[in-house]
């Protein structure tokens, strides 16, 4: 009878064991677009680039959400992004919050992305002036707005392309790198 509850014992260990590494397995391999998109969100909270001035620190971080929902086709986040965009540029920059504004406003993800372009033209310059720490990506799609092409700014080097989302969501390349004036 000893041995009988021993080997179960034993049997129940292994078992109890097995199961708890099987779970371990389970939720290493588990890899859901929705957890990609979150690591995806995540890129534009950890950004390691610094501003001379907390106006441009917050519309750079704004722009990268704006830029990050346009990849993620979500009009709705863009245009929240684009909002609290148009509010950092304050009174300071009018012509820059009202295009972010327009972005905000904007119904359709593809006039989103049109005016995503033509604001990614007019940040640049702040953007380079500005930076004090980091690097900014300058990158390129060829294809875009019917193979006339547009840039747009990342915090990485990695191609998440605004202007097609899901559709061509590595489409384009690093043109220029970005870093703070000595």
């Amino acid at each position: 009878m000893r041995m009988n509850f021993a080997i179960t014992a034993i049997l129940l260990t292994l078992s109890m064991t097995a199961c708890k590494n099987e779970k371990k397995q389970q939720q290493v391999e588990m890899n859901s677009p929705a957890e990609v998109k979150k690591e995806e969100k995540k890129t534009a909270d950890i950004a390691d680039q610094d501003f001379i001035d907390g106006m441009t620190g917050k519309v750079w971080h704004n722009y990268l959400q704006t830029r990050m929902a346009l990849t993620q086709d979500d009009a709705e986040g863009a245009a929240t992004a684009a909002a609290n965009m148009a509010e950092g540029f304050g009174e300071e920059k009018p012509g820059l919050r009202e295009l972010a504004e327009s972005i905000a406003q904007a119904e359709d993800i593809d006039k989103q992305r049109e005016l995503f372009s033509e604001l990614t033209k007019e940040t640049g310059d702040l953007f380079a002036e500005a930076l004090s720490g980091g690097t900014i990506y300058k990158q390129y799609c060829p294809m875009a707005f019917n193979n006339t092409g547009a840039y747009w700014y990342s915090d990485v080097p990695e191609i998440r392309n605004p202007y097609f989302g899901s559709k061509m969501l590595k489409c384009g390349e690093v043109k220029d790198t970005i870093r703070p004036k000595k």
